[in-house]
């Protein structure tokens, strides 16, 4: 689907540029183009379970750590950045 904006005989260029942008959004190809750049394929359902067990384990691992007095201080004051 290609979208063709020709230019006027007495039109300026920035006329031309927001005609042309006033086309694509009405195509609704910007947004689709966004919906797939975003797109993850979701995980099957062993890769979920897998996942939960891991974050399960490293929590449980890390309150332990934290209960006993062998985490490292920097390591408490940290936050996880996403």
């Amino acid at each position: 689907m290609a979208i063709e904006v020709k230019r006027k005989k007495v039109e300026t260029f920035e006329s031309l540029l927001r005609r042309f942008n006033r086309r694509m959004i009405q195509s609704k190809l910007v947004l689709e183009c966004k919906r797939k750049a975003h797109y993850k394929r979701p995980l099957s359902r062993n890769r979920q379970r897998a996942n939960a067990l891991s974050r399960k384990t490293y929590s449980e691992k890390r309150n332990y750590l934290r209960k006993t007095g062998r985490l490292p201080e920097e390591e408490l004051t940290q936050k996880r950045r996403y």
